[in-house]
């Protein structure tokens, strides 16, 4: 118990400094720092599930550490997230209308595509050391439009926790342990560990899978969310 309260505790840290200095390419950096070790630490031991399970609790307390502070003080952090307002804008304007990229298969398939690729190549290539702050970055600015979604509904609470779509959670997930696994083959040569590679290539395939089902699942549901969201938050 005392490893994931330490994950969930330094994430806020890392986002009470990111608040104190401003400088925003420096928030995903500061929330990186807070949980690498912890990461490295299960991977010493071998434990890629253990690993992933970190992680993915440092990938709900961002996510609503970013939620949370969006919802206070959106004008504040449309500035403090990496492409918190543009993302912000897109997604009002989808919920809005109904058009944008988020309902559009052909726009968000590649986009998607992109950052999974992206994503895994600087897992692997780096250790997670890269890989991880672009990861924290989409947290963020997801959390933002999340929070500032909520902050302009007559239902903050309802809209906070159906702006987090299905489909995005599924996706965050998949990116935690596709992060997990490839950061592995560089920190085990760097540090000296030994992997259970048959866990992580069964990992790997949940994770595929996982970002298939999110593609699907944004292609069938999208435009429906989009009509519930915009009756929940009262525009």
């Amino acid at each position: 118990m005392i490893a994931p309260l330490a994950i969930v505790l330094a994430t806020l840290l890392s986002y009470a400094l990111g608040w104190a200095i401003g400088i925003p390419l420096l928030v995903p950096v500061l929330n990186t720092a807070a949980s690498f070790p912890f990461m490295v630490a299960a991977l010493r031991r071998g434990d890629l599930r253990l690993a992933a399970g970190r992680m993915l609790i440092w990938a709900l307390a961002m996510g609503a550490a970013a939620t949370l502070l969006s919802f206070a003080r959106p004008a504040r952090t449309d500035v403090l997230f990496v492409r918190g307002e543009a993302y912000r804008a897109e997604m009002f304007a989808w919920v809005m209308t109904g058009r944008g990229a988020e309902s559009t298969p052909s726009a968000f398939i590649p986009q998607q595509a992109g950052h999974a690729a992206l994503f895994s190549s600087l897992a692997l290539a780096t250790g997670g050391t890269l890989a991880m702050p672009m990861g924290a970055a989409l947290m963020n600015y997801m959390g933002h439009y999340v929070g500032a979604l909520a902050a302009a509904s007559r239902r903050p609470a309802l809209t906070a926790l159906l702006g987090w779509h299905p489909w995005a959670v599924i996706r965050i997930v998949s990116f935690v342990v596709i992060g997990v696994v490839l950061s592995a083959p560089l920190l085990s040569r760097a540090i000296g560990f030994r992997v259970d590679w048959r866990t992580g290539r069964r990992l790997l395939l949940w994770a595929a899978a996982g970002l298939v089902l999110d593609v699907v699942l944004k292609t069938l549901l999208a435009p429906a969310w989009q009509r519930l969201l915009l009756r929940v938050v009262g525009w």
